[in-house]
């Protein structure tokens, strides 16, 4: 296919090369009439800016912030994050973009809160987040926003906010397909468990959407009769979940399948094989480690993944477009799901 020019736009508009390059670029007065014409021109037609010519003529650095929950060995998740933005780092690497990371305890509100901080005294050019604690990820939008600093979302979407785009999993959407894979293989009549591992859930707002995709699921479409159980862990500390699950499961005897809201899914299949209970279904997500570990040995049915990486990939590049020609490709860029079991897991790895 043809590329297109700033000249053909600008003849089939009507006006002059000048103009397209102030519409396309936002700079200089033109009629609001006149813009209109040429950015509906320009998606018609097309168009996709020379983002290497523009970035290496400039030779302009671009200094990004990251602000993700800091990983670890029961947060294996978000240990995957950083190796998409180093990724990206590295293709950009002519184009003199630097990344720096700041890190936060998970469900920790002041280390978030202090962390935002930082990075408004380092005073980036662009913001790459996970905004997965809700209220103090909207006070650091407004503070984005009064600064005129453009910020994506990752992993989690706000509503609402203004970003100029969000990549990751659709989190309902997410809990519609784990109440599925759940709803084929259990009884009709037995009840579900749903285990959300955060400190405060309600402030959480990933986990929110997937539990309402969940039981979405069984308003409308699952067979399932059973009650739907949910009880909230505030950490991964194996006495408190031995102690909360040993409680939940006497009180409800006829459980028959678990869904874990979370990347720590390991944490209730350690609890399941340590009580040598094998009979319930566990659904969960992400693949990390431990999680295919237990998956591979019987005690996970299905795992539901969101490409974590990729996720930081593109966040980096969809910033850098944005920063060289101000456009983007979409609001929300969402990324399809992997449903993995044990008899596809190797080629996930």
């Amino acid at each position: 296919m043809k590329q297109v020019r700033i000249k053909d736009i600008a003849q089939k508009a009507g006006v002059s090369i000048g103009t397209v390059d102030r519409v396309l670029h936002n700079r200089g007065e033109v009629a609001a009439d006149t813009r209109e014409r040429v950015l509906t021109i320009a998606r018609e037609m097309h168009y996709q800016p020379n983002i290497v010519a523009q970035a290496l003529t400039t030779k302009k650095q671009y200094h990004l912030a990251a602000l993700l929950p800091r990983g670890g060995n029961e947060n294996v998740f978000w240990m995957a994050h950083p190796q998409g933005i180093e990724k990206a780092v590295k293709d950009l690497r002519p184009f003199y973009v630097d990344v720096r990371f700041f890190f936060f305890e998970l469900h920790n509100e002041a280390d978030f809160l202090a962390k935002t901080k930082e990075i408004l005294e380092y005073n980036p050019e662009g913001v790459i987040f996970a905004p997965i604690l809700k209220k103090e990820s909207i006070q650091f939008c407004s503070e984005l926003d009064n600064r005129n600093t453009p910020y994506i979302f990752i992993d989690t979407y706000i509503e609402n906010a203004n970003c100029i785009s969000f990549i990751g999993e659709d989190a309902y959407q997410g809990g519609r397909v784990a109440a599925s894979l759940i709803d084929y293989g259990l009884e009709p009549s037995k009840d579900i468990l749903i285990v959300n591992i955060a400190k405060d859930l309600e402030n959480t707002q990933h986990l929110n959407r997937r539990n309402q995709g969940f039981m979405s699921y069984f308003l409308d479409t699952g067979r399932n009769l059973g009650m739907k159980i949910t009880v909230e862990i505030p950490s991964s500390d194996k006495e408190t979940v031995k102690s909360r699950m040993d409680y939940i499961l006497k009180s409800n005897p006829n459980i028959g399948a678990i869904l874990v809201s979370s990347a720590k899914t390991h944490v209730i299949a350690r609890y399941l094989e340590d009580q040598k209970l094998n009979n319930l279904i566990l659904v969960g997500y992400e693949l990390t480690r431990k999680n295919i570990d237990y998956l591979k040995r019987g005690l996970i049915r299905f795992l539901i993944g969101q490409k974590p990486t990729e996720q930081t990939e593109k966040a980096v590049k969809r910033m850098f477009e944005y920063l060289t020609t101000n456009q983007t490709v979409g609001k929300r860029e969402f990324q399809p799901v992997e449903i993995v079991n044990v008899e596809n897991v190797d080629l996930f790895q």
